[in-house]
């Protein structure tokens, strides 16, 4: 049924203009703002839908990931843009906040609603 649509991802924040800054000027993405929804724009024509929802509850798991070439450098552009990396007692993360023992190395931070993200790199 669904094999010629055209599918996207969506979540819900608490408050459309922190998102629309953050994502915009921390992240640096283009973000486009319609009917009061955000679209966020990610290379190779992925698009992402951005909604309020008045009783948002955060997202406990990643909702976005971001793959990077240098995780450290990542992390210090981010921290530089006030970005504050979550810890996790599950996981032995570094001073940065990159956990690098399993996978990808990864370090997660969250948006102004509290939505969980991630920077990782392949390794």
């Amino acid at each position: 049924m669904f094999t010629h649509t055209k599918a996207f991802s969506g979540f819900a924040v608490d408050d459309i203009e922190r998102a629309k800054d953050f994502y915009h000027r921390t992240l640096g993405l283009r973000v486009t703002e319609e009917h009061g929804l955000l679209t966020l724009h990610i290379t190779g024509g992925t698009e992402i839908l951005v909604y309020p929802k008045a009783d948002h509850t955060p997202a406990t798991f990643t909702i976005l990931n971001f793959p990077v070439d240098d995780i450290d450098r990542a992390v210090d552009e981010l921290a530089g843009r006030g970005v504050r990396f979550e810890r996790y007692e599950a996981f032995a993360q570094d001073e940065k906040g990159v956990f690098r023992e399993e996978g990808p190395a990864i370090a997660w931070f969250t948006d102004p609603a509290g939505n969980v993200l991630s920077v990782l790199q392949e390794r």
